[in-house]
């Protein structure tokens, strides 16, 4: 690879862009249980060095962990060697805010069904979420994937936050999923 200016400015631009966002975590590729792992550990050492409070870095690894196994088991855009998920996965923090964002490719067909599970989840009251994490747990089925449909509904009860998804057409077949999920220290702190 040759180091020419426009490679440069490239990396240059998208280093300001890292730095300006907060972001302290961007990976692209394959997620498995290591990569998980791997991924918490390094966030939970970056927010013990900061002396961010235990509720904060709960919080925070909670929604990690579940982001990235939707990501691990939920992607429609898989691994050649391994079958596992692929996809994007960033974390940062701006102000006050952790921010989780996730983005993989989402099969056409699944599309629907997923964003009338986030919009439903968004449009829930807290008592709501409650409720419909508790039907889950006591009906829920296992897709072939061996989800159970918990995760939007647990990520919107532990962060009190609206989840911000949006799905760009990527070809005929399918979709680019992106999600962000904050976690306001603000909130936990009052």
């Amino acid at each position: 690879m040759d180091l020419s200016f426009s490679f440069i400015k490239s990396i240059s631009n998208i280093y300001d862009e890292m730095i300006e966002n907060g972001f302290s975590l961007v990976y692209l590729g394959e997620f498995n249980h290591e990569i998980t792992r791997m991924f918490t550990n390094m966030t939970e050492s970056s927010m013990e060095r900061n002396s961010e409070e235990r509720s904060v870095q709960r919080k925070v690894f909670h929604v990690m962990v579940e982001t990235l196994q939707n990501m691990n088991k939920h992607s429609d855009e898989l691994s050649k060697s391994s079958q596992t998920g692929s996809g994007l996965f960033i974390i940062g923090k701006k102000n006050d805010t952790y921010y989780v964002i996730t983005s993989n490719k989402v099969a056409a067909e699944h599309r629907v069904i997923l964003e009338e599970n986030l919009i439903k989840v968004n449009n829930a009251t807290k008592e709501e979420l409650k409720e419909m994490y508790k039907k889950q747990m006591k009906e829920g089925m296992l897709t072939e994937k061996g989800g159970a449909g918990l995760g939007l509904i647990d990520i919107a009860r532990k962060t009190e936050e609206k989840l911000n998804f949006q799905f760009i057409p990527f070809d005929d077949d399918y979709y680019f999923f992106i999600l962000k999920v904050e976690v306001s220290t603000k909130k936990i702190y009052q």
